[in-house]
């Protein structure tokens, strides 16, 4: 009889819970592990580039990664479900049954035994109650919606364009974004980069001109996760390209066609993108016994390991860790999440050795923000050199797409990354501005 193989499974195949499988796929192979990434899709896109799949300017189907064929060439298996509760017990995990579309059962609800568990699943957006939000607001948290976004879009510019062709000289297509974070900015942005190109796709008379951009931020400014003067340069860049940007604003309910503010303002609106604020997953505390913090989030150790079970890690949005010496809790980024997958690697391969767990220490990168082909600003090194450089321009435009480069090393390796690198350099020649269907 042959010893049962360890069996480590990761819940999630976002841009850290990939990033780890491969690198465990690839360090151990199939000999005497096995290897487990659990995910509801059977496709990863790095989620920064939503905004620009929900605008039409990214074609997603030729930047995804199918998590099967990743799975096959890295040395580790790929089941479609998604996670349902925990058993740390008998060390099992339940997956829901998968649905089609038509409502037929798929698969079955299932369980998958592990020796280690790694939450990776990410969080979503937190409407932080607001009436309305969840009835009429769309979200960017998958490609989805994303997708579902640009049909709406679409259609709301094809309407536009036709009541102007018709004698409606003031059709407009209107849109509010709630949340001034990067994802609402980088939108805000997008939108007007796409409308500039609709006139080449058949709409004779609509441009950016006919596109009204609301961006509501309740905080004091926009980017409060980059420096007071570049956040205010960004804001500039936005209202040249005619956003309207109301911060200190704050949303009290959404309805399907208008959002209400705190100061009793209604603000008109076609399309409602709600972009403020990150939780844990609806239904987190139904999986299981693991300590939660208030937002839903799984409280771990600096180890990364969450606090009542050793053999239960976390990472990226759905994991809250304070570090000793700090008063808040690491931010939800995606540098954030890539540090933690190589943490938790290094920690496992430790583990298994007997050899003592690591510490996790966060380095700061800094922040950067995209508007699109218009601009680019944010701050680099952060604690690397006890401060931030602030950057702008093509510098910062070039550090930019650098971020995207460095995913596709991190979830392919160097050879084939690179490859798909130079690949998508020529994809931005050849293909179409525009993806439109």
């Amino acid at each position: 009889m042959t010893d049962q193989k360890t069996q480590i499974v990761v819940v999630g195949g976002g841009a850290g819970g990939l990033e780890l499988v491969r690198r465990l796929g690839s360090k151990y192979g199939r000999d005497k592990h096995d290897i487990i990434l659990v995910d509801r899709n059977q496709t990863h896109i790095w989620k920064p580039l939503l905004h620009e799949v929900a605008a039409g300017s990214l074609d997603a189907n030729l930047d995804e990664v199918g998590y099967g064929g990743h799975a096959v060439r890295w040395g580790y298996r790929f089941f479609n479900g998604t996670l349902e509760s925990i058993d740390r017990d008998t060390k099992h995990i339940t997956t829901a049954p998968l649905i089609d579309d038509q409502g037929r059962e798929v698969i079955g609800r299932h369980k998958i035994r592990y020796d280690y568990l790694v939450l990776a699943f990410g969080g979503v957006s937190n409407d932080f109650g607001t009436p309305g939000v969840r009835e009429h607001a769309q979200f960017l948290e998958h490609r989805a919606q994303a997708d579902s976004f640009r049909q709406r879009l679409l259609n709301a510019c094809l309407r536009a364009n036709h009541e102007h062709n018709t004698g409606n000289a003031d059709a407009r297509v209107r849109i509010c974004i709630i949340g001034g974070g990067a994802t609402g900015v980088e939108l805000s942005a997008e939108l007007y980069n796409a409308a500039k190109a609709l006139r080449n796709y058949g709409l004779e008379v609509f441009d950016e001109s006919k596109l009204e951009v609301t961006l509501v931020e309740a905080g004091p400014r926009i980017l409060p996760q980059i420096d007071a003067e570049l956040a205010g340069v960004a804001k500039h860049e936005l209202e040249q390209l005619g956003v309207s940007v109301r911060e200190n604003t704050q949303v009290v309910s959404v309805a399907e066609h208008s959002v209400e503010t705190k100061q009793g303002e209604i603000i008109p609106a076609d399309l409602i993108v709600w972009a403020a604020g990150v939780k844990g997953a609806d239904g987190v505390n139904e999986m299981s016994d693991l300590e939660l913090n208030r937002l839903g989030q799984f409280v771990v150790k600096p180890t990364l390991q969450t606090t009542l079970d050793d053999h239960i890690f976390a990472l990226g949005d759905c994991a809250s860790c304070t570090l000793p010496g700090e008063e808040r809790p690491i931010p939800p980024r995606a540098q954030s999440a890539h540090q933690m997958a190589s943490h938790i690697f290094d920690n496992l391969c430790r583990v298994q050795t007997g050899k003592p767990l690591k510490d996790f220490v966060y380095k700061d990168h800094g922040s950067l923000v995209s508007l699109s082909r218009f601009s680019t600003v944010g701050s680099l090194m952060g604690n690397l050199v006890g401060g931030r450089m602030a950057v702008e321009g093509r510098l910062a435009r070039w550090a930019y797409q650098s971020l995207y480069r460095m995913h596709l090393i991190a979830i392919h390796g160097w050879w084939r990354g690179v490859s798909l690198i130079v690949i998508g350099h020529v994809n931005q020649i050849v293909r179409p501005k525009l993806k439109l269907h």
